[in-house]
């Protein structure tokens, strides 16, 4: 078991197999749990639990969902709601509760509950009936229909207590808000998975490099977290390890998956390149699955007996959905792992990766930045064929190393950068619009992905500057700007967002005004 603290909010995660990488929905469900309370006796009660019921099978049935919701006995009582929220705490699937109050709930019957819960909480502010029935109400109706005044005193009570937890309003049948709930859930998972996040720091960080620094105690007491130091010749071990059988067994593979790009290279060489790769993709793996971590990174100024930067290989282990930092940057393997998880199995995913600012196309109508980085980029954002390049690297002072290089999806997408302030973490999530540039690039041995920031290049470069945003990037096209605010909240920092209504002025009184709160 393992508990994060989230300020005054402690999250509990039960462990079950912390060494499973490979991105497979776990079976995580949600609780729907009802208030109301016996003033209006067993008859209104008996409608309240079969209302709530309708709405649970609707939402199930919805098709929206990713994860189901499971209906709970009508919560009545201080001591049904503490054992309920315990239950919930031990059980091992639950990976939140929904909380609705379909009638009127006295709230001092929440609060030893609410004390002890440390699951995420969404408060659903709807009525089981849409529309007033002007022609017939009544006070029974009424009594028996108060979301307005109930879930108030509910929401009342969780405020004071200064409990973290998401609010949603309106008509449980409509799409906009079963989405809502969809995406919520996608957060929660996110905050019950980041205690399952473990980082092998393989190297340092750059030599004097400030922005992928970080407080690692931090970030363990705030994210759950656990980030360990290896020397690179324990990783060298695994890869020598690795038989020339399997080694070409996966390189076979990979040339019947990709195009092969031998421009001028002698063939038999090339494929010496690429079985290097391989030899690492193996022997990687199984040096994170034996010491049971989820993420992973390398620094190509240490690189000892490895003959090559791992590229090839960090982007298959990537796209298994392994975290990813260059230069040692801990903080962005945690994020690209998590936002793995966070959008695992979802229908259509466009994929996630880690990604690095290189340069800019200046000219007007046309701005972008050209999003890259050495070697490594995960092949799931990639748009068309992918192919196979041996490219000198004036980084590292080893041989050619083999790589994936492909153009990324067009679309929205969010950049995020996860940076230690020195007395609190900071989420900067960045909304931007990916597209095609306007001419190849055939020179350029790398994967790229080429974006225009919200609100414009201007602004948003300034922002993310001001900010203290990173030059790399843990980037989705398939999680939303809310989702990432709602994740920093569920966690207790900061979070600074830039998309079309940022302003200069408005993001400076944003981040003083931060400052005083955290």
């Amino acid at each position: 078991m393992s508990i994060v603290n989230v300020h005054d909010t402690k999250y509990i995660v039960v462990y079950r197999d912390k060494r499973n990488a490979m991105l497979t929905k776990k079976e995580y469900v949600f609780w729907f749990c009802t208030g109301s309370q016996d003033l209006y006796g067993d008859k209104c009660l008996n409608v309240v639990a079969e209302d709530s019921k309708k709405i649970v099978n609707a939402l199930n049935a919805s098709g929206v969902l990713p994860y189901p919701v499971i209906w709970k006995p009508t919560l009545i009582t201080n001591a049904l709601i503490r054992k309920t929220f315990n239950e919930a705490n031990g059980d091992e699937k639950c990976a939140g509760v929904i909380a609705w109050m379909h009638t009127f709930s006295p709230a001092k019957n929440w609060i030893l509950g609410l004390q002890e819960f440390r699951k995420p909480l969404l408060h659903l502010h709807t009525q089981f009936r849409e529309e007033i029935p002007y022609d017939t109400i009544d006070m029974d109706y009424m009594n028996e229909n108060q979301s307005a005044h109930g879930d108030r005193e509910f929401g009342h009570i969780v405020s004071r207590m200064g409990i973290e937890r998401k609010v949603i309003a309106g008509y449980w049948g409509d799409q906009n808000v079963q989405k809502r709930i969809a995406e919520w859930m996608v957060t929660a998972i996110g905050v019950v998975e980041s205690s399952h996040v473990r980082i092998a720091r393989v190297a340092d960080n750059m030599r004097d490099v400030a922005v992928t620094e970080g407080d690692k105690v931090e970030a363990q007491i705030k994210f759950g977290w656990e980030i360990d130091a290896y020397p690179i010749h324990d990783l060298v071990e695994y890869v020598n390890a690795v038989s020339d059988a399997d080694a070409n067994a996966l390189t076979d593979d990979y040339y019947k998956e990709y195009k092969i790009l031998l421009e001028g290279r002698d063939k038999d060489e090339f494929r010496r390149h690429v079985a290097v790769q391989a030899r690492q993709e193996i022997g990687i793996e199984k040096f994170l699955e034996e010491n049971g971590y989820q993420a992973i990174v390398t620094h190509f100024g240490d690189l000892e007996g490895l003959q090559q930067l791992p590229g090839l290989s960090i982007q298959r282990l990537m796209e298994k959905g392994y975290g990813f930092g260059a230069e040692g940057d801990w903080k962005t393997a945690g994020m690209v792992r998590l936002m793995k998880l966070m959008t695992q199995g979802k229908k259509d995913a466009k994929g996630t990766s880690f990604l690095e600012d290189y340069t800019y196309n200046l000219v007007p109508g046309k701005e972008g930045i050209l999003e890259a980085h050495m070697l490594e980029v995960c092949p799931s954002i990639a748009d068309g064929p992918i192919s196979i390049k041996v490219c000198p690297l004036s980084m590292g002072n080893r041989e050619d190393p083999a790589r994936l290089v492909f153009t990324s999806k067009t679309g929205p997408g969010i950049a995020t950068s996860l940076i230690d302030l020195g007395t609190r973490f900071r989420l900067i999530i960045n909304a931007v619009h990916c597209k095609k540039t306007e001419k190849p690039m055939p020179k350029l041995p790398v994967a790229t992905n080429f974006w225009t920031p919200e609100p414009s290049l201007e602004t948003g470069a300034e922002a993310w500057i001001l900010a203290g945003g990173a030059h790399h990037t843990a980037f989705s096209y398939d999680l939303s700007v809310e989702q990432m605010v709602d994740w920093a909240d569920m966690m207790g920092i900061e979070s600074i967002v830039i998309d079309h209504d940022t302003t200069i002025r408005g993001l400076k009184n944003e981040m003083r005004w931060n400052g005083a709160a955290y």
